[in-house]
């Protein structure tokens, strides 16, 4: 009896996982600036934190982030869209692991390993555009299989 409660708690669980998705996370929510997350990956959801909103105006600032591999990288890509009103309006894409080219700590991790970053970030953009917007992050290793995936929502009323 045991295991078949057990089984049919597990059922439920991917069930409710498979049929609603990850949930949307707040990442930061202070004057005119609102930055919220939720993973695109079905396989996977990921934790992630900013001091202060208003630091990210500064040019740099704390982050706290946190996930389990669910596979190795030896190497690492991210590719990053802005999205206004459905139409990608930019495209970023630069390689952060790499042979001989390894712009994080994480590079060489294997499945499995938890992932854990706590410190300093710079973005390198001067201010964070004006508007409601979707900023849409991925994150693939060298056999093209996603690592990570987000989609961050970016609200910002004023100008810094």
């Amino acid at each position: 009896m045991k295991t078949s409660n057990a089984l049919l708690f597990i059922l439920v669980l991917l069930y409710i996982s498979a049929s609603t998705g990850w949930p949307t996370h707040t990442v930061c929510k202070e004057d005119n600036l609102e930055i919220y997350y939720k993973s695109c990956d079905p396989q996977q959801d990921f934790a992630l934190s900013i001091d202060h909103c208003s630091d990210i105006a500064t040019h740099t600032f704390n982050i706290r982030a946190a996930m389990v591999l669910g596979h190795s990288i030896k190497e690492l890509y991210v590719k990053m869209d802005m999205i206004i009103n459905g139409k990608t309006v930019l495209t970023y894409s630069e390689t952060l692991c790499g042979p001989g080219h390894s712009k994080l700590i994480f590079c060489g991790k294997k499945k499995g390993e938890q992932l854990y970053y706590e410190g300093p970030v710079t973005l390198g953009i001067k201010e964070i555009p004006q508007g409601d917007y979707t900023l849409s992050a991925k994150l693939t290793n060298q056999d093209h299989v996603t690592v990570a995936c987000a989609d961050f929502t970016v609200k910002n009323y004023l100008d810094y």
